[in-house]
């Protein structure tokens, strides 16, 4: 069997790792499948090259994952539409966050042959391996398929539950890392190479507006998560990790266990993570700065204590002021974010995120507001079609999903244009104040500069 993936292009100058497809492709070829990677990442390949490159190349199998963005369905239709009107078009199967708790839907408006429902590694490997033989599709957990007219929706397949074992490095060597290495992140410096490392799956906490499927979290070993990055620094370069998890800091004590070890192995690279701020104590902080942290991206969503409670955050704004205040204190980036049109959001829940914001950004990146999302698969989209806000995913996707910085479900008292007025003054103010502290640190660089003779000074950048 000859395997195509897809690598979908963003648009972005330099794109993020695929971790998704890299995971996929390890796993098909432990079991000898032949695996290629169509680069549309990286080349910007317009839709059309797809199609003129599976006429010119026989495969039995193209595949394709994508989240729930607004971007990413609008470009699964055109990538879609592109496979599908190739003369030797093969088996199409899509996956990830955005087709798996809505699969019929997906699968009608693709044309898809099946749907991966949730994790892929085993039900990849059990779906190839019938269309191999030529058997039934029925019995395969984890998947939807069409038959005939009619979809067909199978059990879905227990989590994976030892990931060490079970799931295979990805497969950088099918990959152009040269490229997806200079990729940037706050505090990275220019002659740092930057690739995104997965430590665990899943997340220990329920926030409403998640659209994650999978419960709980499973963690890899520490030692598993430190052979992969000496793997990448040895064979690649790679100085910095970014801990792609939805949640690294799941616990203290894991947190803590990590980095002793990365110490320990005497890793000496930078890496950044995603936390949570009821588990940022000054004494882990301290050793996660040791073990290399330079970065972390807290998920605040909001400032008010009532907001947090009803979106289910578990978190307190008394907690978000002494984590955030012990994480400057550790020397540590921490980045801030907020969203607003949540159940209970108002103008002056907003305003109190915007001078949150303002006191304590310290123009690592630039932080803007945006609308809250009720996203297939989440509880807060439930919540939307009970209350006749939405109809369904087809109605979410086509008509209200059009842009992750407009409103797509208004769940306040305020009028849209209220509403899109009230984000407007948010983020104009957001916007002067990063760039006023821009201003100001590059005009204090050049008083060293001039007053200072720094000789150090390398020209004013851009990055």
């Amino acid at each position: 069997m000859k395997i195509l993936l897809v690598a979908y292009d963003n648009d972005s100058h330099v794109h993020w790792f695929p971790q998704g497809l890299a995971a996929i492709a390890a796993v098909l070829r432990q079991k000898n499948y032949e695996v290629e990677i169509y680069n549309q990442d990286q080349f910007h390949y317009h839709e059309e090259h797809l199609t003129d490159y599976l006429n010119k190349n026989k495969f039995d199998v193209v595949g394709i994952g994508v989240i729930a963005g607004y971007y990413q369905y609008r470009k699964l239709l055109k990538i879609a539409g592109a496979i599908n009107k190739s003369k030797n078009r093969p088996f199409f199967i899509i996956g990830g966050h955005g087709p798996s708790p809505e699969p019929t839907f997906f699968l009608r408006k693709t044309q898809a042959d099946a749907v991966v429902i949730g994790e892929g590694e085993l039900t990849i490997v059990d779906l190839i391996d019938a269309l191999e033989k030529k058997q039934s599709l029925h019995g395969i957990m984890g998947i939807a398929f069409t038959d005939g007219n009619e979809v067909i929706i199978n059990e879905r397949r227990p989590l994976i539950k030892d990931i060490d074992k079970e799931v295979p490095l990805p497969a950088y060597e099918l990959f152009p890392i040269d490229y997806y290495k200079l990729f940037k992140m706050p505090h990275a410096a220019n002659n740092d190479f930057v690739l995104p490392v997965l430590s665990g799956r899943g997340c220990t906490f329920k926030c409403s507006f998640c659209y994650r499927m999978d419960k709980g979290f499973r963690p890899r070993s520490n030692e598993n998560i430190i052979e992969e990055i000496n793997l990448l620094n040895k064979n690649y370069g790679i100085t910095y990790i970014i801990f792609s998890d939805e949640l690294l800091m799941s616990s203290v004590a894991r947190t803590v266990s990590m980095c002793e070890d990365f110490i320990k192995a005497k890793l000496g690279i930078k890496w950044c993570c995603n936390g949570r701020l009821n588990y940022a104590k000054p004494d882990v902080l301290k050793i996660m700065k040791e073990a290399g942290c330079v970065f972390i991206n807290y998920g605040i969503e909001a400032f008010d204590d009532n907001v947090l409670k009803k979106m289910n955050k578990s978190l307190t704004t008394r907690q978000i002021i002494n984590g955030i205040e012990a994480t400057l204190a550790a020397g540590i980036s921490p980045a801030y974010n907020i969203i607003f049109g949540n159940i209970g959001d108002n103008r002056e829940t907003l305003n109190k995120g915007v001078e949150f914001l303002v006191k304590y950004g310290d123009a690592a990146e630039m932080r803007t507001i945006r609308p809250v999302t009720p996203y297939p698969g989440s509880p807060l989209f439930d919540y939307a079609v009970e209350k006749g806000l939405l109809m369904d995913a087809e109605d979410f996707y086509e008509n209200k999903h059009v842009n992750s910085d407009l409103l797509a479900v208004n769940f306040t008292d305020l009028t849209d244009n209220e509403f899109h007025q009230c984000l407007l003054d948010a983020n104009t103010r957001l916007i002067k104040d990063y760039f006023q502290k821009r201003l100001s640190g590059v005009l204090e660089q050049a008083m060293k500069l001039y007053m200072g003779r720094d000789v150090t000074f390398r020209g004013f950048r851009s990055v």
